[in-house]
């Protein structure tokens, strides 16, 4: 007998006031379509809220899409928030409009990984499904 293994859940949404949703979506539905669970948060989200539901939901990563430029100030915030909850554990990932001079610094806050527009939806699957390598 086999014991079944918990599906990876990842929360993804846009924090801020960005109203472009598109990107997220897609990345949702792939990830969906890969077998991961994902909580959809909506837009105009704020880190605060993202955490909550994060924490509420008990997922193991959260991915978030930026386009308004405020990456600098939302990105290490929920960083904060996770690490004030003790749920630094929870992997941070995003996407979007991100100058590569900011890169380094977001990174070194504690972003795993950041993709540009245009990024291949199988490289951010990969990357979700390489988080636990125990799974399918």
């Amino acid at each position: 007998m086999t014991v079944a293994t918990k599906p990876i859940r990842v929360l993804v949404g846009k924090v801020g006031l960005d109203g472009h949703d598109r990107g997220i979506k897609l990345v949702a539905r792939a990830l969906r379509d890969a077998g991961v669970e994902v909580i959809y948060t909506g837009l105009h989200q704020t880190p605060e809220q993202v955490v909550a539901t994060a924490m509420q939901e008990d997922v193991n990563a959260i991915g978030l899409s930026v386009l308004s430029g405020a990456h600098n100030y939302l990105f290490p915030r929920v960083l904060e928030l996770l690490k004030e909850q003790g749920a630094d554990e929870i992997v941070v990932f995003g996407g979007g409009i991100i100058p590569d001079e900011d890169l380094p610094q977001l990174k070194a806050a504690g972003v795993r990984a950041l993709f540009p527009p245009g990024t291949a939806m199988s490289e951010i699957v990969a990357f979700v499904k390489g988080l636990r390598p125990d799974y399918p």
